[in-house]
């Protein structure tokens, strides 16, 4: 994959893709916007996120088998179908997820992470560590969401 995305977005790519930083580095304002230890610091979380959240799923998926399995009774098997539905529902809004994350590792490659789609102004440190997938600054953001309750309630 390393090499398909170096041919695309050339050399820089592959420095920041391939960059090792040390398990207590975190990124800091007093280094350049998006350098690549940033970048590398990103991707790396994005990923682990995502790793993560398949894993979980995994795991949810063969216990479902394994579960579905085991209740005779009817009103157990009621019961298992109900947490069951919860958790699936809680799968479906993780696969979402999931295509949020790959969004933001391709924005990553092609050096629009970290940017404001709305204003394009440097999104904060602090909520990119805090929400990797974000596409808005905090102000931005709020704005959005203004105008989407007003948009709601007429």
């Amino acid at each position: 994959m390393a090499t398909a995305l170096v041919d695309l977005y050339g050399e820089e790519a592959e420095q920041f893709d391939r960059l090792i930083l040390a398990a207590d580095y975190r990124p800091r304002d007093d280094e350049e916007f998006m350098c690549a230890r940033h970048r590398a610091y990103f991707l790396h979380k994005l990923r682990d996120w995502k790793d993560a959240i398949v894993e979980e799923s995994r795991a949810t998926m063969a216990q479902l088998q394994i579960d579905s399995l085991r209740e005779p009774d009817l009103a157990d098997r009621a019961s298992s179908e109900t947490d069951w539905g919860i958790e699936l529902r809680t799968r479906d809004r993780q696969r979402k997820l999931i295509a949020k994350i790959d969004a933001a590792i391709r924005r990553l490659y092609a050096g629009e992470y970290g940017y404001c789609e709305v204003t394009g102004e440097p999104i904060s440190l602090g909520r990119l560590e805090a929400r990797p997938i974000a596409t808005m600054t905090l102000e931005a953001q709020e704005r959005h969401e203004r105008i989407e309750r007003v948009s709601r309630d007429d």
